[in-house]
Formats: structure tokens, sequence, C-alpha cells
């Protein structure tokens, strides 16, 4: 019986369909940011500093010089980890003397001024993670086993669960924001002209967007999970 409905009642169907928006959504995000990567990433800034020199001066500028900066792999992988002080930058980045790599430079230190002064929306978002993930691995385990048994109440609890990944995903967009807004701050004040502050501004606001995107699947993933269940306790009625 959990089969057949799980496959072909309307909830189902609708939670489908809301898995493609969000997957059309986080795509969409993604060509975005892509795009005004690529395109900044073409254009100079005219004072020739690279991310790592922009990086460097506005960790020392703010009494961060103990915060090693490291180059490392990937496209766009540029981080600061908070729980050993390290900002890492992209090879594109930690070398590229285009706006897009000050402006990603520039982001990441914003996570490292957050850190030094307690940015609450930071420190709550780094104290919740480790319970997130769990939280979130053992709903599926509680969602599929509440399913397969018949036991919804067991897969409400999977529901719960798996929704503190949302809670993450909210309390991310203020930090991220954030970080971006005192990234452009920086650049326009000392480092940027006003065209490439513009184009700045347009990369960092790309890049919010994917975060923003993130959330909006996230929710719409935990819509279709709810519809399965209910879905599933139709179909025994």
């Amino acid at each position: 019986m959990f089969n057949y409905y799980y496959y072909t009642n309307s909830y189902y169907m609708l939670g489908n369909i809301l898995v493609l928006v969000g997957v059309a959504l986080m795509a969409l995000a993604q060509m975005k940011v892509s795009s005004a990567y690529n395109k900044y990433s073409k254009v100079q800034n005219s004072r020739h500093l690279t991310g790592y020199d922009v990086a460097r001066e506005i960790l020392d500028q703010h009494g961060l010089s103990s915060v090693q900066i490291f180059e490392v792999q990937g496209r766009l992988s540029d981080h600061y980890n908070p729980s050993n002080q390290t900002l890492h930058l992209s090879r594109d980045i930690y070398h590229g003397t285009s706006i897009a790599s000050l402006a990603v430079a520039a982001h990441e230190c914003g996570h490292a001024l957050q850190h030094q002064e307690g940015y609450r929306p930071l420190t709550f978002r780094n104290a919740i993670v480790p319970v997130c993930n769990f939280s979130y691995n053992l709903g599926w385990v509680a969602i599929m086993i509440g399913l397969f048994m018949g036991r919804t109440s067991i897969a409400w609890i999977g529901v719960l669960l798996t929704s503190l990944m949302l809670l993450f995903q909210i309390v991310t967009l203020p930090v991220e924001f954030d970080a971006s807004s005192r990234a452009l701050s920086i650049l326009n004040d000392r480092y940027l002209v006003q065209d490439e502050y513009f184009g700045a501004k347009k990369m960092l606001t790309a890049a919010a967007l994917t975060y923003v995107a993130g959330m909006l699947s996230t929710l719409l993933s935990l819509l279709r999970i709810v519809l399965v269940v209910l879905g599933n306790d139709r179909g025994r009625d």
C-alpha cells in the first residue's frame, strides 16, 4: 500500500514539482554567479593588487596579523576557518589581480573580522553546525523508518530533525550578507575606484543569491518530505 501511494498520489507528485523548482533556483543562481565571476575575473583592478595582497593588508590593518593565508585548490573554494583562524584562497583569487579576486578575498576577510568581534550570527552558526549535521542524518533515518513501518509519529520526528538544516541556512544569510557589506565598504574606501566598486558589488551580490537559492531549495525539499509523510498517512486511510 505504501509503495503505491508513494509513487502515485498527488502529495508525492506535488513534492516532486517543489524539488524541481528548488533545483531550477539553484541552477539559475549558480549560472548568475558564474557569469559574474567570468566577467569580472577578466577586469583588472587599477592598483594591480592580488587577492593575497588585499587580504593580507585588510587582516593586518585590523589586528589580525596572526591569521595565516593559504593557497588552496579548486575554483571559488575560498573560505575562512574559525577553528584555527586561517584564510584559504583558491589559486585564481590568491594570485589574481582582477576585481573578482579582490572582491572574494575581501569577503573572506569579512568573516575573519566577524570572528574577531564575536559577531553573534556567526557564533551561533558555528555552534549549531555539528548539531544540524547530526540531526539531519538522524532525521532521514527516522523518516525512512517511520514511512516503511507505517509509524507516522516517527516520520514527523524525522521531519523536525531535518528542519534544523533549514535553520542553519537561514542563519547563514545574515552572516554572508554582512561579510559582503564589510568587504565592499573596505574596497570602496581603499582599493577600488567607482567603476571597479560596482563590479565588485555585482560579483558579491550574485554570490549572495546562491545562499538565498540554497535556503529556498532546502525549504522546498523539506515541504516535499512533509507531503510524502502526509501522502503516506492518506494512503493508509
